[in-house]
């Protein structure tokens, strides 16, 4: 089963997010929004989305890096191993409380407001309970990392995610031996990555680049008094 989890899982999660994706894309492109409930309420929207994006934003480039970097790199620059899991667990602790408590935020809107619930699918209560599940989890991993500040269980996480980008076998094996949490926040991640499609959160793939040299004036009409 943990060669399974951590050695087919991720090449099966992550190929139904890519051709998912672009499945919906082509199929139903109108689909692919973020479904902003902004008309529906405001409050607790701004905050709550600002603390929620920066912080998932800021974990995602984080473990991109950090997991996907040849760790000869760093060795190369001189970041040692402890110095590099001092910075994630600082940089990763503080942009995990801000997802949480903005995505905190965020849930108890969509939960607690009769109009927003109504206009809300499973899709979307869901995936953001799992990302706060997530979210929870990888909190929780830091205080097993205090324990381990010389670097080593980081490294090893760094090679399975190396060796599963490069399919080499025996990825699994890497981290055969880590705590629990480490284990249940990456099978949650590879399952987030799984739904993806199946949510709104394929609007993290568009970035609106042709607002940038998009032809003529946009007209907006002023509000009657």
């Amino acid at each position: 089963m943990h060669n399974f989890l951590f050695g087919i899982y991720p090449y099966i999660a992550i190929s139904v997010m890519i051709l998912g994706s672009i499945a919906r894309y082509e199929r139903d492109p109108f689909t692919w929004k973020t479904s902003s409930s902004q008309l529906l309420r405001r409050k607790q929207l701004v905050i709550g989305s600002i603390l929620f994006h920066v912080g998932v934003l800021v974990i995602f480039l984080g473990h991109l890096v950090g997991l996907l970097t040849p760790i000869w790199i760093f060795d190369a620059i001189g970041i040692s191993h402890t110095a590099k899991q001092l910075l994630a667990v600082i940089a990763g602790g503080v942009a995990g409380v801000m997802a949480l408590v903005g995505g905190g935020m965020l849930f108890h809107r969509r939960w607690t407001d009769p109009r927003i619930r109504k206009t809300s699918s499973f899709a979307d209560i869901a995936i953001l309970a799992l990302l706060l599940a997530q979210l929870v989890l990888g909190l929780g991993t830091i205080f097993v990392s205090l324990g381990h500040l010389d670097g080593h269980e980081m490294v090893r996480f760094m090679t399975w995610a190396q060796m599963i980008l490069t399919f080499r076998s025996g990825a699994a094996d890497a981290i055969l031996d880590v705590a629990l949490i480490f284990k249940l926040h990456l099978f949650l991640g590879l399952t987030i990555f799984l739904v993806f499609p199946f949510t709104r959160l394929v609007h993290m793939l568009s970035v609106p680049l042709r607002y940038i040299t998009r032809p003529g004036y946009q007209i907006v009409r002023s509000r009657r008094q």
